[in-house]
């Protein structure tokens, strides 16, 4: 009985030791998205999540999807080196997402010249629009 208490006891200390993160020292996602060569002309969004804002049209399903990729590995990272595309044309769009994500920084390049690069595009929607 008498180490039962001593083994709760310690751990009582050590979880007192150990900071607590609170919500109000989380820091904002903030990304600027620019998407360029599509038809309605060059747009910028700022995209905040955690909590979910900004000027995108949709930051709630923006930043939804952005957790839900990032989880799966880093949603910015570039196709592979030597990966083998299909020769698939999607499009002059281009898009830019800088900013920060996760506490990293960010600045991405998308477009849609191959099959690659549709898919890596098509993974972001909604943070990036939907080819039309």
């Amino acid at each position: 009985m008498l180490f039962r208490r001593l083994v709760v006891a310690a751990a009582v200390v050590v979880a007192a030791q150990c900071p607590i993160p609170s919500v109000a020292a989380r820091t904002v996602d903030r990304l600027i998205v620019t998407v360029a060569d599509n038809p309605e002309g060059v747009q910028t969004y700022t995209l905040e999540c955690h909590p979910a804002g900004g000027s995108h049209p949709g930051p709630a399903g923006a930043c939804d999807r952005l957790d839900a990729t990032t989880a799966d590995g880093d949603p910015f990272a570039p196709v592979p080196a030597g990966a083998r595309c299909t020769m698939i044309y999607g499009g002059p769009a281009t898009a830019r997402i800088t900013g920060t994500w996760a506490g990293r920084p960010v600045d991405a390049g998308f477009n849609r010249t191959n099959g690659c690069e549709i898919a890596r595009w098509d993974n972001l929607v909604p943070v990036l629009p939907g080819a039309r």
